[in-house]
C-alpha cells in the first residue's frame, strides 16, 4: 500500500511532463512548418488544420476514455462512418428532421458501444478481438446499408453548418472558427469534467488502476465498463456527424485508419496504455500534433506513403516513451 501512494504521486508528476513536453512538441512543430512553407501559417490553412482536428479529436477523446480503463477500441474509425451512414439514411433517405438524424447517429453509436463494452465485458473477450470484430461488421454494415454508395445531404442545405459553419465567427467576424472545432472543445470540457468530478469517471480511472480491487470493493465492474464504451461509442457518432457535415455527404468506404490517428494523440497526449492514467487536455494537445504534423508534411509535398510511415513511427515512439515513463514512476 505504501508503495502505491508513492507511486501515485510519480505517476502525476509523469503526466504533467508529458502534457509539457507533448504542448512543447507542438510549437516546435508550429515553428518548423511555418520557418520551411510561407503557406503554412495562411488563415485558410490554420482553419484546415483545426477543421481536420475537430474529427480526430473527437475520435480520440472516445479512445482516451477506452483507454484509461486498460482497454482499446479498434472501431473507433469504421463507428464513426456508420454512425454517418445513419445520419444519412434517417435524412436523406427516410426524410426525417435533422434533430432526429443527429439524435439517430449518437444513440446508433452509443448501441454499437454497449455492444462492444458487452462482449468484453460480460463475455470476457480480449478488447482488441472483439474492437477489431466490431470494426469488420461496421465496415461491412455501412456498405450494405447505403448501397456501397455515398450519401449526399443535398437535401438538408443546413447540415453542412454542423461543421463548416461559424457561429463565433457570426458573433465575432475575424474569428471565423468552425462549428466543428467549437464542438470539439465544447465536448472536451464536458468530458474533462466527467472524468475528474463525476462516479463514472472515479470507475474509469479506477477500472485501468486495478479492476480486480473495483470488484473486491463490491462495485459493479463489468456494468460501468459497459457503460464507459458505451459513451466512447455516442461520442463517435458525434464524430460521425461532423465528417458528414464536413464533406456533405456519408461516405461508407471511409473510416479505416482514423483509429491509428486517434490512438496515436492519445498516447502522445500522455494516456498510458496500460490504463489508470490520462486526460482529455493531453489528448487534445495530441490531437493537434497529429493535425499540425500531417498537414505541415502535406505542405512540403511529401508523399503519401511516407506521411503513414511517419505516423507509425511516432505511435511506436510514444508508446515506447509511455513505456519508460512507467516504469521510472515504478
Amino acid at each position: 500500500m505504501t508503495a502505491t501512494l508513492a507511486a501515485k504521486p510519480r505517476l502525476m508528476a509523469s503526466g504533467a511532463q508529458q502534457k509539457v513536453l507533448a504542448f512543447a512538441s507542438l510549437i516546435v512543430l508550429l515553428l518548423f512548418f511555418s520557418l520551411a512553407s510561407p503557406n503554412f501559417l495562411q488563415t485558410a490553412n490554420i482553419l484546415a488544420i483545426l477543421q481536420a482536428t475537430s474529427v480526430n479529436g473527437v475520435l480520440a477523446i472516445a479512445a482516451t476514455l477506452v483507454i484509461i480503463t486498460g482497454g482499446i477500441d479498434l472501431s473507433v474509425g469504421t463507428l464513426m462512418t456508420f454512425t454517418a451512414v445513419i445520419a444519412g439514411v434517417v435524412l436523406t433517405m427516410w426524410g426525417l428532421a435533422m434533430p432526429l438524424g443527429i439524435v439517430a447517429a449518437i444513440a446508433a453509436g452509443a448501441a454499437c458501444g454497449f455492444i462492444s463494452g458487452s462482449l468484453i465485458a460480460r463475455m470476457k473477450i480480449p478488447p482488441f478481438i472483439a474492437t477489431l470484430g466490431m470494426m469488420l461488421i461496421l465496415k461491412g454494415l455501412s456498405l450494405v446499408i447505403s448501397g456501397t454508395k455515398p450519401i449526399y445531404f443535398n437535401d438538408t442545405p443546413s447540415f453542412p453548418l454542423l461543421s463548416t459553419g461559424s457561429l463565433i465567427g457570426a458573433v465575432v467576424p475575424g474569428l471565423p472558427v468552425p462549428n466543428g472545432v467549437l464542438v470539439l472543445f465544447i465536448l472536451a470540457l464536458v468530458i474533462s469534467w466527467v472524468l475528474n468530478r463525476t462516479t463514472l469517471g472515479r470507475y474509469c480511472f479506477a477500472l485501468g488502476s486495478n479492476e480486480e480491487a473495483v470488484r473486491l470493493s463490491g462495485v459493479n465492474a463489468d456494468g460501468w465498463k459497459v457503460a464507459i464504451y458505451a459513451l466512447a461509442g455516442g461520442i463517435c457518432g458525434i464524430a460521425g456527424l461532423l465528417i458528414a457535415s464536413r464533406l456533405n455527404s456519408a461516405q461508407p468506404a471511409l473510416g479505416l485508419g482514423y483509429e491509428l490517428d486517434a490512438i496515436a494523440a492519445v498516447v502522445i497526449g500522455g494516456t498510458s496504455l496500460a490504463g489508470g492514467r490520462g486526460s482529455i487536455l493531453g489528448t487534445i494537445i495530441g490531437a493537434l500534433i497529429m493535425s499540425v504534423l500531417l498537414n505541415g508534411l502535406r505542405i512540403m509535398s511529401v508523399a503519401q506513403e511516407w506521411q503513414t510511415v511517419v505516423t507509425g513511427v511516432i505511435i511506436i515512439a510514444a508508446v515506447y516513451a509511455d513505456m519508460l515513463r512507467r516504469r521510472r514512476a515504478g
